[in-house]
């Protein structure tokens, strides 16, 4: 498949499945209205007083007023936390199969135009990467690989469904979209759950930011979780990566109004948020500090008070203490053992670079630890997947 890049981001290509713009179009007219700056000390107070919250409310804790109540809405979130799920946080891991790529990203270490080492794994070298990652306990993983139909194409990424369900209960993709059929076709495998980035939902950024490659396609990309959830898949997860000089505050409203819509659409839907921030990788033009730790901490607070039956991800781009400390606030869902490297859990012959630099490199056993130590519940297995292989 050639490299193409389409005049607008809102163009489909003649092979992208269309989807009813209902939630698109609703995503992007709340966040055109949305204003941080116009939100009152009173709009806070108001939030926190409700039971259930209004994507207005949801904004008001997203905004500069929201700052000085931050200490109560965290009390707030924990005990939504605890009244939702316990002191259960869930481990995973992910595997990167592959680090070809057909996006020019300018923020992403994968982009097309990066001299860096590509690699790809085989089967046998999948095989051995998911038995090592299982032999540390673990039961859920999610697959990752660069977004490329050429050198990852729905076959390859079949193949390491199937290889993941011989070990593992629960299984992620974080992958380039596909149809809602081809999505079927994974989930058939044993594929559960899709998690995808729209790194922003301001779409004159996220057209200077995605220079070519599908990835351009902003409405293709947005209504990604709503083809998987038409494909069978129990549950989806939306994020943005804050410090793309986009408004993190209008990124992040829209990246949990997006969340909140797809529930109302689909009530069965499990749906989680995840809270990566911008970090270094072998070449972007981004800064790496435009959004703090205590921002990220406002919206991760403002997703469990809008959303409180939502999960919440912390990745290992974040230092080991603030992993800790959110997670024994709000969030229920942990990465570790983490590796970026294309055959990073085992020691293949040509191993790939990685996409960008981890904070936390604990492994399995130190991120249980922590957890306990805190009074939390590791949980490597939450889910059962009937027929799984033996």
């Amino acid at each position: 498949m050639g490299f193409r890049e389409p005049m607008d981001v809102m163009d489909y290509l003649p092979e992208m499945e269309h989807t009813d713009p209902e939630v698109l179009d609703r995503i992007m007219t709340l966040q055109q209205t949305y204003n941080p700056s116009a939100c009152t000390a009173a709009d806070v107070r108001r939030a926190l007083d409700r039971d259930y919250l209004t994507p207005e409310d949801f904004g008001a804790l997203l905004s500069p007023a929201a700052e000085p109540f931050l200490e109560k809405i965290a009390v707030k979130a924990k005990h939504l936390t605890r009244k939702h799920f316990g002191n259960a946080v869930c481990m995973f891991t992910p595997i990167y199969t592959s680090n070809y790529c057909d996006n020019r990203c300018v923020y992403c270490g994968f982009n097309h135009d990066n001299l860096i080492t590509r690699a790809k794994l085989t089967p046998d070298e999948v095989e051995t990467e998911m038995a090592n990652i299982a032999s540390t306990g673990l039961t859920e993983i999610l697959i990752l690989t660069g977004e490329s139909r050429e050198y990852s194409d729905p076959d390859y990424v079949a193949m390491c469904v199937a290889t993941a369900a011989k070990h593992f209960s629960s299984i992620g993709l974080e992958i380039y979209p596909l149809n809602s059929n081809e999505y079927q076709r994974m989930h058939d495998l044993g594929a559960d759950y899709v998690t995808v980035f729209q790194e922003t939902y301001d779409p004159v950024r996220y057209a200077e930011l995605h220079r070519g490659g599908n990835k351009r396609i902003f409405s293709y990309r947005l209504n990604t979780q709503e083809r998987a959830l038409q494909g069978g898949m129990r549950g989806v997860a939306f994020g943005t990566l804050l410090g793309l000089r986009a408004d993190w505050r209008k990124d992040a409203f829209a990246c949990g109004v997006h969340g909140y819509l797809l529930q109302r659409k689909y009530p069965y839907a499990e749906i989680s948020y995840s809270l990566p921030r911008l970090r270094p990788c072998s070449s972007h033009e981004i800064d790496d500090n435009a959004v703090s730790e205590r921002n990220l901490l406002q919206v991760a607070l403002a997703y469990r008070l809008f959303m409180p039956f939502a999960g919440e991800t912390i990745s290992t781009r974040e230092r080991p203490t603030f992993r800790d400390g959110v997670v024994n606030i709000c969030v229920t869902k942990i990465s570790a053992g983490s590796s970026v490297r294309i055959g990073g859990h085992s020691h293949v012959k040509d191993q790939g670079d990685g996409q960008f630099d981890l904070s936390d490199h604990r492994g399995v056993e130190e991120v249980r630890d922590a957890l306990r130590g805190l009074g939390l519940q590791p949980v490597f297995n939450d889910y059962v997947r009937t027929g799984m292989r033996p």
